[in-house]
């Protein structure tokens, strides 16, 4: 089954903490501190597999979590590192942050594998905050927390050509003859219910990958029948072929079918002046002989229509191969012209510099009246005083690194407080400094 899109969680691993021990051996009354230090947390990673196509496999599971790192130990030694996390996609997968729709990374042309997010840095065992005044600490630093991010996965299909138009105008019978793609080809709409590809090859012009692009209907970008699915596909495509049915054998006007679909195209943003397109006239064999070279033959209303506004067309008929070589030939011969570069979605979006990780970020700082002082309090801040030692000098220290990292300074200047004012952190109370 074809799936296009896919929303996940990822997760990185959580540092681990430092080891608070002392050296403890027979004749060495004052061994001192031997705590290790913790490891790294695992980081989330995707990569690309050239044999994927579909991101049907996240249907399964929709949270990936990497390794945690191992807590320090005693006598210096270090806990193990967390594993990584590999996450495959198919080649053309665009990830976003899930909330803004903003883009993290396109893995496509030169990115074959990208770090959304990474693993926890292990703390300090109370090896490192020995000093001449305090040789015996007993504060370990904790390992950084994991970061949990919720990305949305769009699968835009990279070909070089497009096929666009109604449904069952010939799209998928084209496909099969120039190819060896295999799509499903029968007399009913929406016959095709995903993009398929296939390689044209050539002897001796540059080859290319064509996809077949299911069934625009007028209203497709609306969210109308099932077009509005992939126009979404059509962004890659360095040049899109307008197949019209110029027969008209089931009654539609061939002229209005080019100008709906274009239509379609320009609602969803795909701008067509950056866009080589031609117009395909298929099933030219089902057209009454008796019109053809006549003011009624449909194609020459459609060159009439079309020829002055720079289209080229061509009449073709899939179903006895008629024209379609001069078309493939031509084809390769444009998108030589073409600059050979796969289109690659800017990153608008870092979780390096964007990142808020709400779990551990979530405090509150207000002013009490009746008390005179200024009140923190949340579960960041909880979590921070059951591992901070803060009868210790290292401990006062992390303190205010804390408070100053985290924005809880701005925050208490924010609401007025100055040097010399009280600040309570649940049971323990500070005078405010710079």
């Amino acid at each position: 089954m074809f799936v296009d899109k896919a929303k996940i969680v990822v997760q990185s691993g959580k540092g681990g903490n430092g080891h608070i021990s002392f050296r403890r051996e027979k004749f060495v009354p004052a061994g001192g501190p031997d705590g290790g230090d913790g490891g790294w947390g695992g980081s989330v990673y995707f990569i690309v597999d050239e044999g994927m196509n579909t991101l049907g496999d996240f249907g399964h599971m929709q949270k990936y979590a990497a390794g945690n790192g191992e807590d320090g130990k005693a006598k210096r030694m270090a806990g193990r590192k967390g594993d990584d996390l590999y996450i495959k996609v198919p080649e053309g997968t665009v990830i976003k942050e899930a909330e803004s729709g903003k883009v993290i990374v396109d893995m496509s042309g030169d990115c074959r594998e990208y770090c959304i997010l990474k693993g926890g840095k292990g703390g300090l065992g109370n090896q490192h905050f020995a000093t001449p005044t305090m040789q015996a600490p007993k504060y370990a630093q904790p390992g950084q927390p994991s970061r949990t991010l919720t990305v949305q996965l769009e699968l835009k299909v990279i070909a070089d050509v497009g096929l666009v138009g109604f449904p069952n105008v010939g799209k998928s019978t084209l496909l099969s003859i120039v190819s060896h793609a295999k799509p499903e080809i029968a007399n009913y709409h929406f016959t095709t219910l995903s993009p398929i590809l296939g390689v044209v090859d050539l002897p001796d012009a540059r080859g290319f990958v064509m996809a077949d692009i299911p069934g625009i209907i007028e209203g497709a970008a609306e969210g109308k029948g099932l077009g509005h699915e992939f126009l979404a596909h059509i962004e890659r495509c360095k040049l899109l072929i307008n197949v019209v049915d110029a027969a008209g054998s089931e009654g539609r006007n061939p002229v209005e079918d080019i100008n709906t679909i274009n239509e379609e195209l320009a609602k969803y943003n795909i701008d067509l002046t950056e866009k080589v397109q031609i117009i395909v006239c298929n099933k030219v064999d089902l057209i009454p002989q008796d019109l053809r070279g006549t003011e009624l033959d449909p194609v020459a209303l459609i060159r009439r229509e079309f020829e002055p506004k720079g289209y080229r067309i061509f009449e073709i008929s899939a179903a006895t191969n008629t024209g379609v070589r001069e078309l493939m030939y031509y084809i390769s011969d444009q998108l030589s012209k073409m600059p050979d570069k796969t289109k690659v979605y800017a990153q608008e979006y870092n979780p390096e510099t964007d990142f808020v990780n709400t779990d551990d970020a979530r405090f509150t700082v207000t002013y009490d009246e009746d008390e005179e002082i200024y009140v923190v309090e949340g579960p960041a801040i909880e979590k921070m005083l059951g591992y901070t030692n803060l009868d210790t000098e290292k401990g006062l220290a992390f303190l205010q690194r804390f408070i100053e990292d985290s924005g809880i300074t701005a925050k208490l200047k924010e609401l007025g407080c100055v040097e010399g004012d009280t600040v309570r952190l649940y049971g323990h109370t500070f005078e405010f400094y710079e």
